[in-house]
Order: C-alpha cells, then sequence, then structure tokens
C-alpha cells in the first residue's frame, strides 16, 4: 500500500476504540482525525469538506426541524393518548405499545419518538401496574426495528442513500423501496419481542420505586421560633456547607422556597428539607435553633407551583461525568437540586455530595418550573421528564404539522421531488405556519449527528482516495473467496459489529467505500450491499451504548448490561437471518 494509504488506515483504526472507550463525542474524535488527515495531506479540503455539502446530510438536518414541529405541537402525544389506552392484559399492552412505535419510528427520527413515549409509559405500567422494566428495552428495539422501514426511518438510510446516489447518480432508491426487506424484518423482530423478548428480562427495579418514598433520601427539620436561626441567612446558620447534607428547600406558610441560595433569610417555623442519609441527621440535630419537622408526611409529596420533582437521565456528553455532585457545582449551573441518584434500578445509598456522575444515571432533581423546558434539549441529559406528570397539552397545529410530514413523504415518494428538496419544503412550511419557532428548529438540530456524519465522510474519501480502500477490498474479496454471498455476510457483520461500539452512522460511512470497491471488483451490483449497510448499521441490540434510544431507556428501566445481551442477541440473530435471506432476493447481485 502506498504510504498515504498507511496513514489513512491507521487513523481509521485509531478512531474506533477513541469513540467506544472515551469520554470525547464522537463527532470530535471524527473532526479531530479530519484535520489529521487534512494536516498530512492525505486528503485535500474539497475532499475533507465533502461531507458538509452532501444531499444526505442536509436532508437529515431539514428532517430534524419537521420532527421538532410535531414533538412542540404535541404530535406524539396525540397519538400516545389515542393509542395506549386501557388494554386488559400485558400481552395487549405490549401491542398498543410496540406496533404505534414501530410505525411512527418510520418517518420520525427515534430519539424524540422514544423521548416522548417513556414519561407516558412510566405513568401508564403504573396505572396498569406492568412492571415498565418489560415495556422500555422492547419500546427502545421497536422504534429501531421501525426505522428499517423506509428511507426516512433514520439519518443512516438517508446518508448511505446519500452516498450512493453521489457515487451512482443512476441507482436512486425510493422512500419505501427498503420497506421490501425492511417491514418482514420488523415484522419477525416484533413478533419476537411481543411473544419471546420479554419473557427473557429479569425481574428488576426501576427508577420510578427507587424514588418512591422520599423519607429514605431526605430529612425535614424545622426551625424553631424561639431558636437563634430566626432572620439569619443559610450561609450565617452554618446550613450550607454541611459535609453530607445540603439545603433543598424551604416551605413557609404554603409555599415553597426551591433551589435555596445562601442569602435566604430563615423564618420562624420554616421547614426545612435536606438532602443525604439519614445517619447524617445527627449532624442537624447538634445545630441549636433546629428541631425535628412535626408534620405528617414528606412536604416532597405535597404539589406546590414553584418547584418541580423531575428526573433527568445523564447523558455519555454530560460534562459532569466523572466528577462528584458537590465539585461540579452542578445546582449552580442547572439551578436544580439533585436529591437523589439511581443506578442500575438501585438507590445510590451514602453520602450524595460524594457520588460521581455516570452515564444512564437517573438523576431525582428539585428545580423551578422553567427548567423542564431549558434543559430539555441539553446535550448533558438524555431525557427529562416531570415525575408524575401529565401529558403535554396537544396543541391545535398537531395535525398540521403531520399533515406536512405526510406531505414531504408523498412527494419524495412519488417522485415530484428530491427527498432533499422536499425535507427542505416541509421545514420552510412548519416555521413559515407557526408549528415550529425558529429557536426550536436550532434546539432540534442535533448537531452533534449532524458534525459526525460530515466528518464520516471525509474519513471515507481519505480511504479511498489514499487507496486503503481497494487494498482492504482485495482482502475482503480474498476472505470471501470471490462468492457475491460471502461478501454480503461479511459486509453485514462487519458493520453490525462495529455499530455496537461507535455511532450507527460513522459505522457505514467509514465502510461503505470499502464495500463499493469490493463490489466493483466482483463486478456486482451495489445495491445489495447498500441495503445490507443500512439494516446493519440499524441492528445495535446488543448494548445499551450502541444506540441513543438503548441508553436512553437503561437508567429508568434499571437494566443491567447484560440484559441488552440476553433479549438483543437472539434479536439480532433473527434480524441478520431476515435481512440477508431477502436483500439477495430483491437486489439480484
Amino acid at each position: 500500500m502506498p504510504f498515504d494509504a498507511w496513514i489513512a488506515l491507521s487513523v481509521v483504526i485509531a478512531v474506533f476504540p477513541l469513540m467506544a472507550f472515551t469520554r470525547l463525542g464522537p463527532d470530535m474524535v471524527l473532526l479531530g482525525a479530519l484535520i489529521l488527515l487534512l494536516t498530512l495531506g492525505v486528503i485535500d479540503s474539497g475532499e475533507a469538506l465533502a461531507g458538509f455539502s452532501n444531499s444526505g446530510l442536509f436532508t437529515v438536518a431539514f428532517l430534524y426541524v419537521l420532527v421538532a414541529s410535531i414533538r412542540d405541537t404535541g404530535g406524539i402525544d396525540l397519538i400516545i393518548r389515542f393509542v395506549l389506552g386501557r388494554p386488559r392484559t400485558q400481552a395487549g399492552a405490549r401491542v398498543r405499545l410496540l406496533l404505534p412505535v414501530a410505525a411512527l419510528s418510520g418517518f420520525l427520527n427515534n430519539t424524540p419518538v422514544v423521548a416522548t413515549y417513556i414519561p407516558a409509559v412510566l405513568s401508564w405500567s403504573r396505572r396498569l401496574q406492568i412492571p415498565s422494566h418489560r415495556l422500555l428495552m422492547p419500546l427502545s428495539f421497536a422504534s429501531i426495528l421501525g426505522g428499517t422501514i423506509t428511507l426516512f426511518g433514520t439519518s443512516t438510510n438517508l446518508v448511505v442513500h446519500g452516498l450512493l446516489v453521489e457515487r451512482y447518480p443512476t441507482l436512486a432508491m425510493g422512500v419505501f423501496d427498503i420497506a421490501l426487506v425492511g417491514v418482514p424484518v420488523a415484522v419477525v423482530g416484533l413478533a419476537y419481542l411481543l411473544f419471546i423478548g420479554h419473557r427473557l428480562l429479569p425481574q428488576r427495579r426501576d427508577a420510578a420505586q427507587a424514588f418512591e418514598n422520599p423519607r429514605e433520601y431526605t430529612i425535614e427539620m424545622e426551625v424553631d421560633p424561639g431558636g437563634p436561626l430566626v432572620d439569619k441567612t443559610v450561609e450565617e446558620a452554618g446550613l450550607r456547607h454541611l459535609q453530607e447534607l445540603f439545603l433543598v428547600e424551604i416551605e413557609r406558610d404554603g409555599n415553597i422556597v426551591s433551589v435555596v441560595g445562601p442569602g435566604e433569610r430563615l423564618k420562624a417555623g420554616d421547614r426545612l428539607v435536606f438532602a443525604g442519609t439519614s445517619a447524617a441527621a445527627v449532624e442537624l440535630q447538634q445545630i441549636r435553633g433546629l428541631v425535628p419537622s412535626h408534620h405528617d408526611g414528606s412536604s416532597l409529596e405535597k404539589d406546590f407551583k414553584e418547584r418541580r420533582l423531575v428526573e433527568a437521565v445523564v447523558s455519555d456528553q454530560c460534562q459532569f461525568v466523572g466528577q462528584r455532585i458537590r465539585d461540579g457545582h452542578f445546582r449552580t449551573l442547572y439551578g436544580a437540586a439533585v436529591l437523589a441518584v439511581c443506578r442500575g434500578g438501585e438507590r445510590v445509598a451514602g453520602n450524595l455530595g460524594q457520588v460521581r456522575l455516570q452515564p444512564s444515571d437517573v438523576l431525582l432533581l428539585e428545580a423551578r418550573p422553567p427548567f423542564i423546558e431549558r434543559h430539555r434539549q441539553s446535550r448533558d441529559f438524555l431525557l427529562i421528564s416531570q415525575l408524575n406528570g401529565a401529558a403535554r397539552p396537544v396543541h391545535e397545529k398537531a395535525w398540521l404539522a403531520w399533515s406536512i410530514l405526510l406531505c414531504v413523504v408523498g412527494l419524495a415518494t412519488f417522485g415530484v421531488m428530491s427527498m432533499m428538496n422536499a425535507a427542505m419544503l416541509g421545514a420552510l412550511l412548519v416555521l413559515i405556519t407557526g408549528c415550529c419557532t425558529v429557536g426550536a428548529a436550532k434546539r432540534g438540530l442535533d448537531t452533534q449527528v449532524l458534525l459526525t456524519i460530515a466528518a464520516s465522510f471525509g474519513l471515507g474519501a481519505a480511504l479511498e482516495s489514499s487507496g486503503a480502500a481497494g487494498t482492504l477490498a482485495g482482502m475482503a474479496l480474498e476472505l470471501a473467496g470471490g462468492s457475491p454471498w460471502l461478501l454480503l455476510f461479511g459486509t453485514y457483520v462487519l458493520v453490525a459489529l462495529l455499530t455496537e461500539l461507535v455511532t450507527n452512522n460513522a459505522a457505514a460511512v467509514i465502510v461503505f467505500p470499502v464495500v463499493m470497491a469490493s463490489a466493483e471488483s466482483l463486478g456486482v451490483s451495489p445495491i445489495p450491499y447498500v441495503v445490507a449497510v443500512m439494516f446493519a448499521a440499524s441492528a445495535s441490540f446488543l448494548t445499551p451504548i450502541g444506540y441513543q434510544t438503548n441508553l436512553m431507556v437503561y437508567g429508568p428501566g434499571g437494566y443491567r448490561f447484560g440484559d441488552y445481551l440476553r433479549v438483543g442477541g437472539l434479536l439480532n440473530l433473527l434480524v441478520a437471518a431476515t435481512a440477508l435471506t431477502l436483500i439477495p432476493l430483491f437486489w439480484a447481485f
């Protein structure tokens, strides 16, 4: 291989463990690799920036705006209210949950669908007395299966199709072409989840159960009316820097002071709520002027308009991962107090301030009402939902947002205009009609995914232009013995394994030029291999880290890492067998 090819191959190989085993975001890793390849002269500026002008990338971006309009108008909530209802059996509950989710995910990005469903499912499962862990993992897997039905289903499908059209303009596919394989794959996968998968899940305790008794993680005291603390600030009273406790809220005259600041003055009879261990109550009892609360019930069980109790799932991109809650100044940055942390279905015991946050930890927070909307799109949290909160009201423009999305699908399906043009028109219409504000559209853009896709194009170009892709293709053909069937199988397995470790977009885009070079060397049609890449990149069922929705349900469901392998292992095999059997039948070599 030429020297440039060795450099390109070395950089690409280094990228995968960096994305899989470090806290660096995939976008930062890939952009760093792209800059290195550009600096070393392996690719020129045109190749480095080619991904930023790809039609697939822009189609994904405009679809994010459309999805934001449906979410913000309550369009997904409308579906949830209509389909969940009150089933009489657990089997009926699974049908009402999984089939609509799979159908929705064929046209909407999986992440907002699952994010909107999780709070509704948690509330629904409590009402029906169905363990939520029996529903949340199947919810994530159903959304992944649904994404394989159409080109709009996942960003990976759109991006891989964009690469195909760029390389072979005459081989463009229709929106529903992959449904020939996608529908059977979804049917097989959903049947497995409905009748077998849920039985493989062991009993788990979810986050809601861990948080259900406030007296386990809070201590309540009162300010003695005749004591020395009356009219002193929190700082002056010595309540600001307690060793194993921190003051969360003050209940005063039927109102609440949430996220208490150091300058707040204490009044006679104030009811103070501290978060921490019960053993630390001794520290409070030694403070003159504080007496144990004589009220029945916890203050946290009452409804106050000035505060919200919310659950937040920590993202792997959260800036506080690995830091102790106290050292990270969590309350200062977010304006919310951590009441408890749940990990693996169990509340983390001990000194709360010393807990080091990990990805998928579920935090019980006390915050002011604006917190939810302000941080709903934060990259630090996978999910934020109000505890025991009602579903958001359905906006009167939900029907309009859905109508615009269906028009976009129709225009692209019948070839009236390209998918990018249709998505662009749809994004413009939702902004003009007020279904989505400009601010909401900006927040809805997942810049990490977009940058990951764009940078992946540069790495793929480096493999191709340096000759590394051709060399790897030759090795792949030797391993496959010149058989197009074995090459198809190898392509699927390679992409499916990579997508469990890194993002599905990066796995698909980087492998794409190698696979195309292999198909060209064999002199066979590239279409079967393109479709295999799409399905393999979506087949992320083995780990919680391979797909965003898997990580979103990991904490709230109280799952363990092995639960995904137990349930997802057989599902992966079923999906692979179905896809690899059908792909050559519909797209001949």
